[in-house]
Protein backbone atom coordinates (compact mmCIF):
# COMPACT_ATOMS: atom_id res chain seq x y z
CA UNK A 1 0.00 0.00 0.00
CA UNK A 2 1.31 3.66 -1.14
CA UNK A 3 0.43 6.73 1.21
CA UNK A 4 0.08 10.12 -0.62
CA UNK A 5 2.41 12.75 0.89
CA UNK A 6 0.93 16.27 0.43
CA UNK A 7 2.81 18.40 -2.10
CA UNK A 8 5.44 20.64 -0.47
CA UNK A 9 4.83 23.61 0.79
CA UNK A 10 6.45 27.05 -0.98
CA UNK A 11 10.01 27.73 0.89
CA UNK A 12 9.07 31.33 0.11
CA UNK A 13 4.89 32.61 0.44
CA UNK A 14 3.92 34.23 -2.28
CA UNK A 15 3.85 38.28 -2.83
CA UNK A 16 1.18 39.67 -2.11
CA UNK A 17 1.56 42.91 -4.57
CA UNK A 18 -1.19 43.99 -7.12
CA UNK A 19 0.31 47.26 -9.07
CA UNK A 20 -1.13 49.74 -11.00
CA UNK A 21 -0.75 49.69 -14.86
CA UNK A 22 2.40 52.42 -16.29
CA UNK A 23 0.19 55.20 -17.15
CA UNK A 24 1.57 58.69 -18.39
CA UNK A 25 -0.06 60.46 -15.77
CA UNK A 26 1.40 60.53 -11.71
CA UNK A 27 -1.61 58.28 -9.68
CA UNK A 28 -1.53 58.65 -5.59
CA UNK A 29 -1.01 55.24 -5.33
CA UNK A 30 0.86 52.69 -7.65
CA UNK A 31 -0.51 49.73 -6.00
CA UNK A 32 -1.37 47.67 -2.73
CA UNK A 33 0.82 45.19 -0.75
CA UNK A 34 -0.47 42.47 1.88
CA UNK A 35 2.53 41.84 3.84
CA UNK A 36 2.11 39.29 6.38
CA UNK A 37 3.58 41.15 9.05
CA UNK A 38 4.35 44.54 10.81
CA UNK A 39 8.00 42.78 10.52
CA UNK A 40 9.94 45.49 8.38
CA UNK A 41 13.02 43.53 8.16
CA UNK A 42 11.02 40.14 7.53
CA UNK A 43 8.75 41.55 4.67
CA UNK A 44 10.90 44.41 2.74
CA UNK A 45 13.29 41.88 0.67
CA UNK A 46 10.40 40.00 -0.52
CA UNK A 47 8.52 42.98 -1.31
CA UNK A 48 11.39 44.76 -3.35
CA UNK A 49 12.39 42.04 -4.91
CA UNK A 50 9.27 40.79 -6.39
CA UNK A 51 8.88 44.48 -7.95
CA UNK A 52 9.24 44.99 -11.70
CA UNK A 53 12.80 45.50 -12.87
CA UNK A 54 11.88 48.25 -14.65
CA UNK A 55 11.69 49.98 -11.06
CA UNK A 56 15.43 49.91 -10.68
CA UNK A 57 16.95 49.19 -7.46
CA UNK A 58 14.57 50.89 -4.56
CA UNK A 59 17.28 52.78 -2.58
CA UNK A 60 15.05 54.34 0.01
CA UNK A 61 11.77 52.77 1.36
CA UNK A 62 9.88 55.44 3.94
CA UNK A 63 7.07 53.95 6.14
CA UNK A 64 4.23 55.50 8.79
CA UNK A 65 5.75 54.85 11.96
CA UNK A 66 2.87 54.80 13.91
CA UNK A 67 1.60 51.72 12.35
CA UNK A 68 5.28 49.90 11.82
CA UNK A 69 8.20 49.29 15.01
CA UNK A 70 10.74 50.57 15.12
CA UNK A 71 13.70 49.77 12.37
CA UNK A 72 17.13 50.41 12.04
CA UNK A 73 18.35 53.55 9.51
CA UNK A 74 19.21 50.28 6.71
CA UNK A 75 19.28 46.91 5.81
CA UNK A 76 20.91 44.63 2.72
CA UNK A 77 18.59 43.39 0.35
CA UNK A 78 20.21 41.81 -2.42
CA UNK A 79 23.50 42.99 -1.29
CA UNK A 80 22.20 46.14 -1.87
CA UNK A 81 21.69 48.79 0.68
CA UNK A 82 18.40 50.07 1.65
CA UNK A 83 17.55 52.99 3.65
CA UNK A 84 14.52 52.74 6.01
CA UNK A 85 12.73 56.18 7.06
CA UNK A 86 9.41 56.49 9.56
CA UNK A 87 7.26 58.62 8.93
CA UNK A 88 5.28 60.23 11.14
CA UNK A 89 2.46 62.09 8.74
CA UNK A 90 -0.87 60.70 9.50
CA UNK A 91 -2.31 61.75 6.30
CA UNK A 92 -1.18 58.47 4.85
CA UNK A 93 -1.05 56.06 7.03
CA UNK A 94 -1.62 52.97 5.22
CA UNK A 95 1.25 53.42 2.57
CA UNK A 96 5.00 52.85 2.02
CA UNK A 97 7.18 54.80 -0.77
CA UNK A 98 9.15 53.55 -2.49
CA UNK A 99 12.00 55.25 -4.30
CA UNK A 100 14.64 54.55 -7.26
CA UNK A 101 16.83 57.38 -8.01
CA UNK A 102 16.49 58.01 -11.43
CA UNK A 103 13.92 55.69 -12.13
CA UNK A 104 11.07 57.34 -9.40
CA UNK A 105 8.82 57.13 -6.74
CA UNK A 106 6.01 54.70 -6.06
CA UNK A 107 3.39 54.55 -3.27
CA UNK A 108 1.62 51.43 -2.28
CA UNK A 109 -0.92 51.08 -0.78
CA UNK A 110 -0.21 48.83 2.79
CA UNK A 111 -2.84 46.43 3.71
CA UNK A 112 -3.02 45.37 6.86
CA UNK A 113 -1.95 41.61 7.86
CA UNK A 114 -4.33 40.87 10.15
CA UNK A 115 -7.31 41.78 7.00
CA UNK A 116 -9.14 39.01 5.91
CA UNK A 117 -8.91 37.35 2.45
CA UNK A 118 -12.60 38.96 1.38
CA UNK A 119 -11.75 42.27 2.46
CA UNK A 120 -8.28 42.70 1.66
CA UNK A 121 -9.40 41.79 -2.20
CA UNK A 122 -11.22 44.31 -3.26
CA UNK A 123 -8.43 46.78 -1.80
CA UNK A 124 -6.09 45.22 -3.71
CA UNK A 125 -7.65 45.21 -6.74
CA UNK A 126 -9.17 48.80 -6.19
CA UNK A 127 -5.59 50.28 -5.70
CA UNK A 128 -4.31 48.46 -8.93
CA UNK A 129 -7.08 49.71 -11.29
CA UNK A 130 -6.48 51.38 -14.39
CA UNK A 131 -8.98 53.74 -13.51
CA UNK A 132 -7.69 56.92 -11.88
Amino acid sequence: MTTALPPPLPSHPVLRLRLAPRSGMPRPIDGAWWPRSYDLLAELPSLLSGLPRAWGHVTSVTVNGATWPAAPGRMLVSNQVVRLHRALAASAPHTVVLLAPGRGRWDLLVVPPDTTEEAAEPLMAAAASDQE
